[in-house]
């Protein structure tokens, strides 16, 4: 696309050759002699070929005058559009193309003049007239071509200043919504103090009314407890001296009975000493039966299939007594496509409020390895423990395997899973054994726990059930509060209205109390008066008139 120097500069080069030409082809008498034929011919060619470049070049140039309008006219709508900057950038780029258009103006001169040598040597020599004619074309168009940068120059001022009065207007209006905003919020703050202060007097007059009260039932109860404390004594007193004489009838009572209690005791003794001894023979038969008991319990220790019984019954147990039966489930199949099912395994919160992720717990019991392992400590040998810890350890790293392997399959269940010890000794053990409940963690992802940490982690898990649900019912709690501030602004109204009722009352009830004393003012005039009197006194008439318009009456006439 061509700009406005290239399209200026083109129009001064075809206006410049068109005078050159008319001014050969017309050339006035004074000149340096007339022309021979031979370059009249040659001019003629010349006179045609620059009409066909020049008409060539005049579409070039309406067209290229209608883009450069075009793009004028782009840059014109585009630089309205654009800030006090991009009016900055404008001037900047008018100076340098006034610059640029200059240094072009005068090449395309310098270029003008060779080739108006070049063409006067060829063609006939120029004169001083021509060459004072060009000049002062040259002159007109440089001063025209300065007299349009002018225009554009004060056009592109005009914007300027017409960006820099609208930012102006723009600031104005953002410092007097700034001010407003200001003013708006000082009195909002003006007005939360002021209610603070009423609600702040108010709480204290009514701190100070509880407070009174308080004293005053402190004094009440205060005088009924000391009247409490003297009847009670007196009635120790008489109790005292009741009991001093119901002991000496009961201590005589105590003599004569004294011998025929004895025996009835002595009897009663006997007959409870052979109740116990039969007692004490049933519990033995008790002790047999509960032997038998234990060994029936042996014999399931000692069976695997009853021993995992037993543990899973345990684990059952203490899940039931902290866990609700939503929070956990039974014999959870964790792998599709496979019958393995875990013992149990604790509902932990999902990503979602519909899914949940399964925290997996399985009980083992390895007892025979246990007992060789209690059998060896007792006996003292040293190789027969380490051995017996090293078989116990590989039995528990075996089941922390097949555990691993099984139950554990995220994202359905968590990234680890607990192998439960149904008994503490057999926990503690496990735990002695150095590095391998790091190494159960780390190789296999399988925590261990007895009785007493599963408590600990159940406890744990049960809080954060409880904290979850109360990060869900947060927002029902925020809207029973928002409900609340409602109810308790409508309560304040209705209070206010109540207090303008009671002083409309008690401005009634005053009024009242007024007229009624005005009335009994009247009565008792009334009943001074005598009734021998004759009542045709004007004082007389006059009260009992202003009496019977008190009382609501017609005064009656004298007949």
């Amino acid at each position: 696309m061509l700009d406005i120097s290239t399209i200026v500069l083109i129009i001064n080069l075809v206006l410049t050759i068109l005078v050159l030409i008319m001014l050969a082809v017309r050339r006035p008498g004074g000149g340096v002699g007339p022309a021979s034929p031979a370059d009249e011919r040659a001019l003629s060619s010349l006179g045609a070929d620059i009409r066909q470049d020049l008409s060539a070049q005049r579409q070039e140039l309406g067209a290229a005058i209608n883009e450069g309008q075009r793009a004028l006219d782009a840059r014109v709508s585009t630089t309205l559009r654009e800030h006090k900057v991009a009016a900055d950038q404008a001037v900047e780029l008018q100076r340098s193309t006034q610059s640029e258009l200059r240094g072009n103006l005068d090449q395309g001169l310098a270029h003008l003049r060779d080739k108006f040598h070049e063409h006067a040597q060829a063609v006939l020599a120029g004169d001083a007239a021509l060459r004072t004619s060009v000049g002062t074309n040259f002159d007109e168009l440089r001063l025209a071509n300065e007299a349009k940068l002018e225009k554009i120059r004060e056009a592109v001022e005009r914007l300027e200043q017409s960006n820099t009065a609208a930012l102006a207007k723009n600031a104005e209006r953002v410092q007097v919504l700034t001010d407003q905003n200001a003013v708006k919020q000082q009195e909002l703050q003006d007005l939360l103090r002021v209610e603070f202060d009423s609600m702040k007097s108010s709480n204290e007059r009514k701190l100070e009314a509880v407070k009174a009260t308080i004293e005053q039932l402190q004094v009440s109860n205060a005088d009924k407890q000391g009247q409490l404390q003297e009847s009670m004594r007196q009635e120790l007193d008489k109790l005292r001296t009741g009991n001093e004489a119901k002991l000496e009838k009961m201590r005589e009572t105590v003599d004569e009975k004294l011998q025929g209690t004895l025996e009835k005791r002595l009897g009663e003794s006997f007959a409870l000493v052979s109740e116990r001894l039969e007692l004490v023979q049933r519990g033995l038969g008790e002790m047999q039966a509960l032997a038998s008991d234990v060994g029936g319990l042996k014999r399931v220790l000692t069976n695997v299939k009853s021993r995992g019984s037993w543990g899973e019954v345990q684990l059952s147990r203490q899940l039931e007594d902290l866990l609700t039966h939503e929070q956990y489930v039974q014999n959870l199949v964790v792998k599709e496509g496979t019958t393995e099912s875990v013992e149990f395994a604790v509902k932990l919160p999902g990503r979602t409020p519909d899914e949940a992720v399964y925290l997996p717990i399985d009980s083992k019991l390895p007892q025979e390895d246990y007992e060789r392992l209690l059998n060896a400590q007792e006996a003292g040998d040293k190789a027969l423990v380490d051995v017996a810890a090293k078989t116990l350890e590989r039995a528990i790293l075996t089941q922390a395997k097949l555990i691993s392997s099984k139950y554990i399959s995220p994202p359905k269940t968590t990234d680890f899973a607990i192998m439960y010890l149904p008994t503490e000794g057999l926990f503690a053990e496990v735990v002695r054994q150095p590095g391998l409940a790091s190494k159960l963690q780390n190789d296999h992802r399988v925590l261990i726990t007895g009785p007493t940490t599963l408590m600990s982690l159940l406890n744990s898990l049960q809080m954060g059930f409880r904290t979850l649900a109360i990060e869900q019912r947060s927002s029902e709690v925020w809207k029973v509060l928002s409900a609340a501030k409602d109810e308790f602004q409508k309560y304040g109204d209705v209070w206010d209205k109540l207090e303008k009722q009671l002083a409309t009352a008690q401005k009634t009830v005053s009024e009242a109390g007024v007229r009624t004393r005005a009335v009994a003012r009247k009565l008792r005039d009334v009943e001074t008066l005598e009734i021998e009197q004759p009542a045709a006194l004007p004082g007389g008439l006059q009260e009992s008139e202003e009496v019977a318009e008190l009382a609501g009456l017609e005064p009656t006439s004298k007949s």
